[in-house]
């Protein structure tokens, strides 16, 4: 598979929807009969450093984890509680490995405190590291991220005394982009999807409209280096129109 790839067309950036943790727990009980949705979780988490790995390897320079939508905050605390957790954990560890900047995406006042902090603290202590810039999607919505990036340039533009008319005129694309989560970083040019599911759910939506996209059949705990590859190969042989 590596002999088919075109490295000089590896994605500079790539977003990874990590979906199907509890259908994968569904199907695969441990030996004590284990299906629980907090096991799929656990097992997803294990595989975000088997990705970085692949990424490294493969020259690709960002890549966006959604690990968790906005409306995923509302559920149950006895489901969420727990996935909080694995997620709190999971960045610390990825923290510790010490390999990667780690950038917090999302609406972190959404987040309990002690999440907000612990996320706060691997932010700042990663800053600078060389390598693979990871954002991680976190309490993440496409639409009000959105939504806050109109809000956060209508509040500069107050602050600096604009008019509804200079406000009005100053409103573009480009503008906008300057407040969305990933201000600075360059748009995806792949998104791969786990779990055969075939939409985006929210994921980037501002961003990825002239992305490439994959879907792939395995659960996210499934997901394989070949999967990977398989992965860039595709989006290696497209003719990207960039949305012409």
């Amino acid at each position: 598979m590596i002999s088919q790839l075109d490295f000089s067309q590896t994605p500079h950036h790539v977003g990874v929807i990590l979906d199907g943790n509890r259908r994968w727990a569904k199907a695969n009980p441990d030996e004590a009969g284990d299906t629980s949705t907090k096991r799929g979780h656990q097992a997803g988490a294990k595989k975000i450093v088997d990705l970085l790995d692949w990424c490294e390897e493969a020259k690709v320079a960002v890549v966006t984890l959604w690990l968790l939508s906005n409306d995923n905050l509302a559920r149950p605390s006895a489901e969420l509680d727990p996935l909080l957790q694995i997620i709190g954990d999971a960045i610390e560890e990825l923290g510790r490995i010490g390999r990667w900047e780690l950038r917090p995406v999302g609406s972190m006042e959404l987040l309990p405190i002690w999440l907000q902090e612990k996320l706060q603290n691997v932010a700042s202590k990663s800053k600078g590291i060389p390598g693979v810039l990871v954002n991680v999607a976190i309490g993440y919505g496409g639409r009000q991220e959105i939504a806050d990036a109109v809000k956060s340039l209508i509040t500069e533009a107050a602050k600096g005394g604009k008019s509804i008319d200079q406000l009005t005129n100053l409103i573009s694309e480009d503008e906008i982009g300057k407040f969305l989560y990933t201000a600075g970083l360059p748009d995806p040019d792949l998104v791969i999807r786990t779990s055969g599911e075939q939409r985006l759910g929210g994921f980037l939506l501002w961003q990825s409209a002239k992305s490439e996209f994959y879907f792939c059949e395995a659960y996210w705990p499934d997901f394989r280096k070949l999967d990977f590859l398989r992965a860039l190969r595709a989006y290696s042989q497209r003719h990207r129109r960039l949305g012409l």
